[in-house]
């Protein structure tokens, strides 16, 4: 491994805070796309880890719902842990976690904006988790997992999946007296395509801006946004 690779990877880890077990060689092939080794960059690439990683993270969801929603039904339990799973919700983890910026590609791939797409996306994410599950088994993986996903789980449990006014309204009610509101600061465009940007603003300051086609869609994007930077700021 490159010196200058085995420095990315070494932040990344650090980041992730599982120093303690990660395996280099692993985490380095967990995030090799197979492009890059079609290309003969690399001879292995992040398929048989996704493989694992698919399997692990379903049974890590499986037995959190199972434990947390006693009385939730077991088609209850499947929908659930479909929609935890998804390769949308892997995807968005994969951002949270700025995956993108360390996944080997190859030129074409590269070119085209493969480190955003988001099967690329989940599929770095299922195979990390499945190198993490290798090096250090699943007692320690399970809890990173679940740190992961824990409210994407609770907003799946509560209907409120997507709702992200909402999501944004029980975070900041964790300060007493927070007031929350949504101003619209902008309209574009002519009135059949009309773009509204609008901004989220807690107390007196702006947390973020979305935009939408609707009011209702720039404010969710602009809760969506403030949600993100507040969980990064508590990290």
């Amino acid at each position: 491994m490159a010196k200058e690779r085995y420095k990315q990877l070494a932040k990344l880890i650090e980041k992730l805070g599982v120093a303690d077990e990660a395996d280099f060689r692993l985490i380095d092939q967990a995030l090799t796309h197979p492009s890059y080794a079609v290309e003969g960059v690399s001879e292995q690439h992040n398929q048989r880890l996704e493989f694992v990683g698919d399997a692990v993270i379903g049974l890590i969801a499986a037995d959190y719902l199972f434990k947390k929603y006693p009385e939730k039904s077991e088609g209850d339990l499947t929908k659930m842990r479909a929609a935890v799973v998804c390769e949308a919700f892997l995807a968005e983890t994969a951002r949270t976690l700025g995956l993108g910026e360390y996944l080997l590609l190859g030129k074409g791939e590269r070119i085209s904006g493969g480190n955003k797409r988001t099967s690329n996306l989940a599929d770095c994410f299922e195979a990390l988790i499945g190198a993490l599950y290798i090096a250090q088994g699943l007692d320690k993986t399970a809890p990173f997992v679940i740190k992961l996903l824990e409210n994407k789980i609770y907003a799946v449990a509560n209907g409120t999946l997507g709702d992200f006014k909402t999501e944004l309204q029980e975070f900041v009610q964790k300060t007493a007296d927070n007031k929350l509101t949504y101003i619209i600061v902008g309209e574009e465009g002519p009135e059949h395509e009309k773009t509204f940007t609008v901004s989220a603003v807690l107390n007196e300051t702006e947390l973020s801006r979305g935009k939408g086609r609707t009011k209702k869609e720039a404010e969710q994007q602009a809760a969506k946004e403030a949600l993100q930077r507040m969980r990064e700021g508590n990290e």
